[in-house]
Parts: C-alpha cells; sequence; structure tokens
C-alpha cells in the first residue's frame, strides 16, 4: 500500500477506520491481541505524514505522465478490456517495485517503516512510507507511454491500495482456491514475517501470481511456522520521525565507515545484510544456511 491523497481513497477512509474497529472488536471477543495503543498511534501518525507528502509528489505525477502521454504507442480508452489489462500492468509493476524495495538497501530504507511494526493489523496498513513517495511513481511512467491515460493509472493505483488495506489481518484465515491467483491476507502475513523462511517472499500487490512466476512465493504454515512480525533488528521506538528515517542513518553509518568508496556503493546498492567484512546478514544467505545446516555447522 502508498499514499493516500485522492479522491478514491477519501471516499475509502470511513471504511477504513469501519474494518479498523471490527477488527478491534473481533480481537476483543476472540482475546487477541492485536492492537496496542502507541504503535497505531505511530501508523496512523505516518499514513497522516504520507497524506501531506503525497499531496505534492502525487500532483507531479499527473503533470508528468500527462506530458508523458502525449508520446503514447497507443490510445486506450475506458473500456472493460482496458481495465483488465491495467489491472495485470499495474500489479507487475507494484510487483517489481515492492521487490526491489526489499533488495536494494536504498529503497529498503524508505519503505522499511512499513515493516517495522511488530504488530499485524490494519492500522499497520496506514504505516506509510514518507520518502518512497518522492520516486514510487516513476515506476510507472511505462504506462502512459504505452497509453494508459494517467487518470486511469492514478485510479488503478487507488483499487490497488484499497485492496492492499484489507490484507493487513491476522483475523481472516486461507481462502481457498483464492489462495492460487490472489493475494491473501494469508500471503501477506508471510511478507511481514520475520521469520527466515518468510524473509522477502511474496512481494504481490493484487495478484499472487508473479511472485509464483518469478520464484518469490511462500506459503504460510502456521502449524510448523507461525509468522513472527517486524524486521530483522526490531526498532524500540513510538516516534514518526525515528521510524522513518532510522534506515537512511543506519545506511549512511555503514557507507562512512566502509574502507572503500566501491563498499560504500555497494552498502546503497545491495541487499540489506549486507557487509564488506563478510558478515552476510541478507535473507538469501540466511535461507540458504537454514536450507544446508550441515555447512553452516563445518564453518563454525
Amino acid at each position: 500500500m502508498e499514499g493516500l491523497l485522492d479522491p478514491v481513497i477519501v471516499y475509502a477512509i470511513p471504511f477504513f477506520a469501519v474494518m479498523m474497529a471490527i477488527e478491534l472488536y473481533i480481537g476483543y471477543k476472540e482475546h487477541l491481541d492485536l492492537y496496542e495503543a502507541k504503535d497505531s498511534a505511530a501508523c496512523i501518525a505516518m499514513g497522516l505524514g504520507s497524506v501531506v507528502i503525497g499531496a505534492g509528489t502525487k500532483a507531479l505525477a499527473v503533470v508528468a505522465y500527462s506530458w508523458l502521454y502525449q508520446f503514447r504507442l497507443f490510445t486506450i480508452g475506458w473500456e472493460w478490456w482496458a481495465w483488465l489489462l491495467i489491472l495485470f500492468a499495474d500489479d507487475v509493476t507494484f510487483y517489481w517495485h515492492h521487490r526491489l524495495s526489499h533488495e536494494v538497501r536504498l529503497l529498503w530504507a524508505a519503505h522499511v517503516n512499513h515493516h517495522s511494526s511488530q504488530r499485524y493489523n490494519f492500522a499497520v496498513a496506514l504505516r506509510q512510507s514518507w520518502t518512497e513517495l518522492l520516486y514510487k511513481y516513476f515506476w510507472w511512467i511505462w504506462l502512459p507511454l504505452v497509453g494508459f491515460h494517467p487518470l486511469m493509472i492514478l485510479m488503478m493505483q487507488s483499487v490497488s491500495l484499497i485492496y492492499q488495506f484489507l490484507l493487513h489481518t491476522q483475523t481472516v484465515g486461507k481462502l481457498g482456491f483464492l489462495e492460487w491467483f490472489m493475494n491473501t491476507p494469508s500471503h501477506h502475513r508471510v511478507h511481514h514475517a520475520v521469520n527466515i523462511p518468510y524473509l522477502d517472499r511474496n512481494h504481490a500487490g493484487i495478484l499472487i501470481i508473479w511472485d509464483r512466476l518469478f520464484g518469490t512465493f511462500t506459503p504460510e504454515n502456521t502449524q510448523t511456522e507461525p509468522p513472527v512480525f517486524g524486521i530483522t533488528n526490531n526498532i524500540h521506538t513510538y516516534n514518526p520521525l525515528k521510524i522513518a528515517t532510522h534506515e537512511f542513518a543506519a545506511l549512511w553509518q555503514d557507507m562512512k565507515n566502509a574502507p572503500t568508496w566501491k563498499d560504500s556503493i555497494k552498502y546503497a546498492l545491495y541487499p540489506p545484510g549486507w557487509s564488506h567484512n563478510g558478515l552476510n546478514r541478507t535473507s538469501r544467505y540466511l535461507q540458504q544456511q537454514l536450507q544446508t545446516p550441515q555447512s553452516t555447522a563445518q564453518s563454525e
């Protein structure tokens, strides 16, 4: 889920509030520890901040998309099939934007705040990045060039946002055959989990088909691997400014202390967990070590 400020989302805000209230009630009735007041307040503060920042960046995106639309290869109308096309086009674009936000540390520094809560509920869906909004629209510039109208692009992004809000809950189990092709709460719990087998998996927006196609899909298994939420190095703050910037500060320290300028650049462009001194903590390395415990024992 990304930025919140457009007419579609404004109308959806009461829906968000109602869904949070329903989830609170279910948690109360079922004795589930779903919400924590300070954490939820921090999430909502991050969402409000994204509204303010998003107002400007979305306006710039409209201007940029409108200019690019002049050079479109085709003119795609507003027929039903055009909405089907843009659903797939928007969703695969979101997948790659989201996946690289986990695989490039500089992008992760902007995205990490959405994962930094150790809770998982509808409030966490509002825990939006402030800095992602400064560049995220770049990923969609190919759509107006193909021929999708800028307003159609922004409306589809809003539809995706609302859909993804619904994924942030522990109160919904698996959804049968929908699990094969739709992103579901079960699939997205995996994405937010810090368990090693679940790290950097299930990057989908609406359709889980991209993860299945590009090799990043892992199903939730609550019996053998119940999801644990948060990040590998959890932060212990409810200060929105620290939530928004803590990984940029850590990245800057690593870049500043790198022995060479090449290593400094690698800290920014390599996956989170990479280190010049061999202390590899990337998700891929940890998962490989988990699959080959014998090699781990031999190396110790």
